[in-house]
Formats: C-alpha cells, sequence, structure tokens
C-alpha cells in the first residue's frame, strides 16, 4: 500500500476527529477514507482509532503513530521543495483558520497577494470564531483573536484588533447621544453572541483606567454583519471591530461614541505547531509584515 498517502488520510482524520470532515477537506469519499484507514490498520496489526458515530478518538498507539506520521509528511514535503529547487515559490494546499470579521475583511486582499507571489499555491480559508488547537482545526495557522487556552501549538502576537461603540446618525436623532457610560442602559444593545454577555461593557478612560457599565442587550446575534447592518439602519448602538466599520465611519454611516472613553481591543495571534514546515514558515513572515499594515490602513481617526 501507499504508506505516506495512508499517513497523509489517517493524520486529517485526527485532526478533524471525524472521517466526513476528512474526507471533504481530502476531495474524496468518506467510504474511501474509512477503507484507508481500515486498510492502513491491518497492515500495521495494531488498532489506531475508536470509532463511534459522530468521532474518532486515538488509541494510544494512534497517537504514537500520528505523531510520527505528521513528522514524516512534513518532513517529505520539506524534502520535496529541495529537491525541486523552487526557491521561493510554494505548491500544494495551505489551511489557514482565522475569526470571521477579520477572515470576511482584512484576510482576503492579503491571500491574493501570497497567491500572486506563489501561484501554484492553493489556500483552504476557513472562519470561525472559536480559539482552538490548529492540531485540532486540522489548520497550518490558526488566526485567533483574544486570550488564548492551553493548546499544543506555538503562539506568536502579530497584531492588535481595535474596537470601536457605534450608532448611526438616524438613531442618534431620535435619542439623546449617551454622554457617560451609565448612560448606555438607556439604550438598545445589539451584540455578537458570547461578547458582553454578563450585561457589561467595560470601557477605558483616558488614564487607561477600567470604567464598567451596564448595557441592556436587546437583539444577540451569532454574527457580526447583521449586527452591522442593524446598527446601520438605526435599531440600537453597539460594539464592532474597528476593521469592519472603519469605512461605515469615515462615511457618516456610523458615529463614535462616548468621545474620551475606548473599548479594550483583542490581541491577534497566529497559532501553528512544531516542526514548522517551510510554507509555514514563509507565509508566516508575510502575515507578520502585512496584517499589521491592513489593520492600520483600516483604522478609525482618534476621537
Amino acid at each position: 500500500m501507499d504508506i505516506l498517502a495512508a499517513m497523509r488520510i489517517f493524520v486529517r482524520v485526527v485532526e478533524r476527529g471525524n472521517m466526513s470532515r476528512a474526507a471533504r477537506d481530502l476531495g474524496i469519499g468518506q467510504p474511501a477514507v474509512s477503507d484507508r484507514v481500515e486498510r492502513l490498520e491491518a497492515h500495521l496489526g495494531v488498532q489506531l482509532l475508536r470509532r463511534s458515530t459522530r468521532a474518532v478518538s486515538c488509541t494510544d498507539e494512534g497517537t504514537l503513530f500520528y505523531e510520527r506520521s505528521k513528522q514524516v509528511i512534513e518532513a517529505a514535503e520539506e524534502a520535496c521543495a529541495a529537491a525541486r529547487h523552487r526557491g521561493h515559490s510554494l505548491r500544494g494546499v495551505l489551511r489557514i483558520a482565522a475569526p470571521q470579521g477579520l477572515g470576511e475583511v482584512v484576510i482576503p486582499q492579503i491571500l491574493m497577494g501570497i497567491r500572486e507571489q506563489h501561484p501554484k499555491l492553493s489556500i483552504d480559508l476557513i472562519l470561525n470564531d472559536q480559539i482552538v488547537d490548529p492540531v485540532t482545526e486540522g489548520v497550518d495557522i490558526s488566526l485567533r483573536l483574544g486570550q488564548l487556552g492551553e493548546g499544543n501549538y506555538i503562539a506568536r502576537q502579530i497584531g492588535r484588533v481595535r474596537r470601536v461603540l457605534v450608532a448611526s446618525p438616524e438613531y442618534l436623532a431620535r435619542n439623546p447621544v449617551p454622554q457617560d457610560p451609565e448612560h448606555l442602559i438607556n439604550h438598545p444593545f445589539i451584540r455578537v453572541m458570547g461578547v458582553f454577555g454578563d450585561g457589561v461593557i467595560r470601557l477605558l478612560d483616558t488614564t487607561d483606567c477600567l470604567v464598567s457599565a451596564q448595557i441592556k442587550a436587546v437583539v444577540n446575534m451569532s454574527h457580526w454583519r447583521p449586527v452591522y447592518e442593524s446598527l446601520i439602519a438605526g435599531a440600537g448602538i453597539g460594539v464592532l471591530q474597528e476593521p469592519v466599520c472603519a469605512q461605515a465611519i469615515a462615511s457618516g454611516r456610523l458615529v463614535r461614541l462616548l468621545r474620551g472613553y475606548t473599548v479594550p481591543g483583542f490581541d491577534l495571534h497566529a497559532l501553528f505547531t512544531r516542526p514548522i514546515p517551510t510554507k509555514t514558515r514563509t507565509i508566516m513572515s508575510v502575515l507578520e509584515k502585512e496584517l499589521p499594515a491592513a489593520l492600520e490602513r483600516l483604522s478609525c481617526p482618534a476621537q
């Protein structure tokens, strides 16, 4: 059997935790994935995976085989790169995970630049707001906002995403403009689920002292886009990440609230695993240069 191909399939199954998801990633049928793993187990004479109706998990032997297989695959890719003398031209598939707002507004332009420099490189962009181990996500690089949990990864901070408290001119024409944090409770607050879930917004004043204020969340949404559209339409007040609303603020469709206060932003980290393949290292150097510059271009005027 083609042991390297079988290793690739097995590694993807482990990283995705499910044969159907692995099959979609690999572009083959789920029965073919299951058959290849079963043949691999028969070839080795050990059980690598515990199977249930929804997920798979590694046996002790499977965990060891996964770790060694990952090293073998990465070494094979490095060897191919060296043999082809391809210099700075990358090939294969690069999988990047990113949070929704950043991934929809900022990342695509950077990826187009990467593709221009490396036309033989294919890129998969996976958007979600969860902070999980890149091994679990099955990606080469995971861009994540906020505090990181424990995981088998390397984390490198490559920027900071600011946030702004906004409302539309139409809303403010119908309602009193909040002058102090304590006035926010008097306004309908529209939020993304998981943010300000305790009913409190924390702000920094001009001396960087933290101020807490009660809010009245009336609409909770699972994605930033309908929050943005609702705020533009004048449905209430809310907080958006700066890159997704900078143009609306510049054009006057949204207005920043509470001059003299800021909403604390999020640190932006890139997560990846060791050993670091040439492909990941090369793309990381691009992201470390381009992402901070893109975030600066999409910044709002100072209050």
